[in-house]
């Protein structure tokens, strides 16, 4: 089984001398190198803007110097927005992650779904899909191509360009969408991409979902890799239940702040990873908080449903967290595995 993290950074607004806005990335910076040591598989990291409590922006630029502090963590993009990018400039930023990194990059895209975000740069949402699968055709031929080449379409030209650096890895860096519809689960699957499975969700609707990328990749008669889906969790490291708890309400109250972000005026965002309920219940439910042995009885459970690589999103246990984690929890599910192999 394998683990990684998901999340984001977070830079203090506002001035004075207490005030340093650069401690959360270091914090995050920090977090990561440890994670590597401590044998963490990956990072991947959001893109967010306009929140007004410093999710990340420049995600990239983050990855980046997290690469030059790393040797074998893999580097994870969760998700770039394709709408909102430049397909060209985002492909010869995203080489260069790939080529200083030894190719580790995992470029993780979607199509946005925070309206405040299509709002602050005077994008229509109506114009997600189309700006998504231009940019994603311009991405693939920015790293595959080895001669100049022109395009002229709905949303880009170019004309007699050829894109620098080469990525490391080839024919391009691997792909990984997020999804939870039928529809864009399935269509993951046809693009021959590995899927991203958003960390809200109910360990019922994950199997689900899990169950139906299987088929849609068997289907197209590839082999299912259960590697290739990465489930986002929370995960906090409690003490006991009442610490528990009280991360469980921190979470649910960070969610609604969001949800209010990304809502439309008219309530109409039917975004999936904003249509489960944000009861205590629920929310319990899906993340990965609790007790050491609390945790490893909820791992244990989505071991046994199949899957296989979970992204963890810090709850606010930290470092400490992420030791104990790795002292206490790892080793059960690596010998499992090894077993598992063996048979």
């Amino acid at each position: 089984m394998k683990f990684g993290l998901f999340g984001s950074a977070q830079a203090k607004r506002g001035q004075g001398p207490d005030v340093d806005s650069s401690k959360g990335y270091r914090d995050w910076l920090e977090y990561n190198t440890e994670a590597e040591a401590l044998g963490f598989y990956s990072s991947f990291a959001v893109e967010h803007h306009f929140t007004g409590f410093g999710q990340v922006s420049a995600t990239l630029n983050l990855l980046t110097y997290l690469a030059a502090q790393t040797s074998t963590i893999r580097l994870g993009t969760a998700v770039m927005v394709l709408p909102w990018h430049n397909p060209v400039l985002l492909a010869e930023q995203a080489a260069t992650v790939d080529l200083l990194s030894g190719g580790r990059l995992d470029m993780g895209v979607g199509k946005g779904y925070r309206f405040n975000e299509f709002k602050g740069f005077g994008i229509p949402m109506e114009e997600a899909d189309g700006r998504f699968e231009e940019s994603l055709k311009l991405l693939k031929k920015s790293w595959t191509e080895d001669q100049p080449w022109t395009y002229d379409g709905e949303f880009w030209s170019y004309e007699d360009v050829v894109v620098e650096p080469p990525t490391a890895q080839k024919p391009h860096p691997p792909f990984w969408m997020g999804a939870g519809s039928p529809a864009s689960i399935e269509k993951v699957a046809e693009r021959g991409y590995n899927l991203l499975l958003d960390q809200f969700a109910p360990p019922a609707t994950i199997n689900d979902r899990i169950d139906l990328f299987r088929k849609a990749v068997e289907a197209r008669g590839r082999m299912f890799d259960a590697s290739e889906v990465g489930v986002a969790r929370g995960l906090y490291v409690a003490k006991d239940a009442g610490d528990r708890d009280q991360a469980i309400e921190n979470r649910i109250n960070g969610r609604r702040r969001v949800d209010n972000l990304a809502q439309r005026p008219d309530g109409g965002n039917k975004a999936s990873i904003m249509s489960y309920d944000d009861t205590i219940e629920t929310t319990a439910e899906a993340a990965i908080y609790g007790t050491v042995d609390e945790i490893a009885e909820k791992i244990q459970t989505l071991h046994d449903s199949g899957i296989r690589y979970l992204l963890f999103a810090d709850g606010g246990s930290g470092i400490e967290g992420l030791r104990t984690f790795s002292k206490e929890i790892i080793p059960a599910f690596s010998d499992a595995d090894a077993a598992e192999a063996a048979e």
